[in-house]
């Protein structure tokens, strides 16, 4: 004789699954062009500060992506600029269309045309504040260098 589903013990349910850092950070790179994370996994390696991808595509911009760091001081910053073009270059075999600003190292900008990356003093980046400008754009965040590891 069948039992009636009033008799079997319910399943417990469970909590839904939350993704951990690592691997929302995982999923966001997903989402990104392979070079876009190769640029930022470049320029966490040269400790790079607050860095952030803004995906220009439907922000009516002319580029598709925005690679934005900050560095500590002139030395970190041209680092940050020259560890980005050498692995980009290494990799990927992708050379920058233009290089700017490698002279004062204030605000670097490497211009790949499908994405640009710039890389800013502390008090250069809060004067453009190039993220409000394009405040339209989907943000993504990589704060922790210890999460981007696995880029």
């Amino acid at each position: 004789m069948a039992k009636s589903s009033a008799s079997r013990p319910s399943a417990p349910k469970r909590a839904p699954v939350k993704a951990t850092p690592a691997k929302a950070a995982r999923q966001t790179a997903a989402k990104l062009p392979r070079a876009v994370t190769v640029a930022v996994r470049a320029a966490l390696d040269k400790k790079a500060e607050d860095v952030v991808v803004l995906d220009l595509r439907k922000a009516a911009g002319f580029t598709d992506y925005f690679v934005i760091c900050t560095g500590g001081n002139p030395r970190q910053i041209a680092a940050i600029a020259d560890a980005v073009d050498e692995t980009l270059k290494k990799e990927l075999h992708e050379r920058p269309s233009l290089a700017e600003g490698l002279d004062k190292s204030e605000w670097i900008l490497l211009d790949y045309f499908n994405f640009v990356v710039h890389i800013f003093s502390r008090d250069c980046r809060a004067f453009y504040g190039l993220e409000r400008l394009w405040g339209n754009a989907l943000r993504h965040q990589f704060s922790d260098p210890l999460v981007e590891r696995g880029l």
